[in-house]
């Protein structure tokens, strides 16, 4: 049966509601360059295909591994990812030789890192690490430049002690007594102890400087560019995050299947936990997740120039905006 030209564009124009509409829209896709493989401590970022958080604000998400903070910075610097999740040290060193970065959301608004000594080796304060091997994640890590803020608190500079490269399991080496000490992480610590690093001594680094550990960090091209594309992405963040501290558990659950060291619900949990507390404070209790202090964050600018491991004055306010962050979620 033929039919006329109107029923024809009827037939078209219908056709939408019957099979069009139930194509998903286009997902625009951000990469996030991280410091690290996709592990527990990043479950918010790997979670998307169960919680679908980031297809909500219409992105398609995208992780490329790292080893370390300054790793993460090179991936965007290089175009192989739009946002790096990196830690202060490292921003400031690549504005340090004049990359043009801008940092959007505060991660961690804690310090979460410290170096780590067996007992026998009675190293209790930083003046003890002289002539000692001490182990990092990597030379481009956040353990390395925290490392050498307690070094400085001591008048030691990085040629008074021997740096071990050890990567992200490296209590085996500060067992084995390849190192005197390892720097690491308060997630770092909580997996050594549970694998029998037995009774240890902490140097807390909050202790000496209590600044953001890791931050989304992008081209200023990107920031000026993209900017709808990053705040929808940071609103994704921002529930994935606020949703695992609401429900660790869950968290722990999803992160056996999607992250690498994830086999062990009961650690993930541990983890997960350990995260969730980093990841606040007063300042997001008042602005929402991701809120910078700024005072803080200044702080710890001018302590990295007056301790020599940046040359260049950092001005915070001119590198840091916080116009994307989506404020305080709504309660469940």
């Amino acid at each position: 049966m033929k039919l006329s030209r109107r029923h024809l564009l009827a037939a078209i124009a219908a056709l939408p509601a019957a099979g069009w509409a139930q194509q998903p829209a286009r997902l625009d896709k951000v990469t996030v360059a991280g410091w690290s493989k996709p592990i527990v401590e990043v479950t918010p970022l790997l979670v998307d295909e169960d919680k679908g958080f980031y297809k909500a604000q219409g992105i398609d998400l995208a992780y490329v591994p790292g080893a370390g903070g300054g790793d993460a910075i090179r991936n965007i610097l290089s175009g192989q990812a739009d946002v790096a999740f990196t830690d202060p040290g490292s921003l400031f060193a690549a504005l340090d030789k004049g990359e043009k970065l801008r940092a959007i959301y505060d991660i961690y608004p804690q310090n979460v890192f410290n170096v780590v000594s067996l007992k026998s080796s009675n190293i209790t304060r930083p003046s003890d690490l002289k002539g000692r091997k001490i182990g990092v994640y990597s030379l481009s890590s956040g353990t390395r430049q925290n490392l050498l803020v307690l070094l400085h608190q001591a008048g030691l500079s990085e040629s008074d002690v021997t740096i071990v490269v050890t990567g992200l399991l490296n209590f085996a080496p500060l067992l084995q007594g390849q190192v005197d000490a390892t720097a690491a992480t308060d997630t770092g610590l909580l997996v050594g102890r549970r694998r029998g690093v037995g009774d240890v001594n902490v140097m807390e680094v909050k202790n000496y400087l209590n600044v953001s550990s890791d931050m989304f960090v992008v081209r200023e091209e990107v920031y000026q560019q993209k900017k709808a594309l990053l705040k929808r992405f940071l609103k994704a963040y921002r529930d994935s995050a606020a949703w695992m501290i609401a429900s660790p558990e869950e968290a722990a659950r999803l992160a056996v299947k999607r992250a690498i060291d994830g086999s062990d619900p009961v650690v993930n949990l541990d983890i997960v936990r350990v995260r969730n507390a980093a990841s606040v404070s007063a300042g997001t209790d008042k602005n929402g997740l991701g809120a910078f202090d700024m005072a803080s964050l200044q702080k710890a600018a001018d302590a990295y120039r007056k301790l020599g491991l940046v040359q260049r004055e950092i001005k915070v306010s001119d590198v840091v905006s916080q116009d994307l962050l989506p404020g305080r979620a709504p309660k469940p």
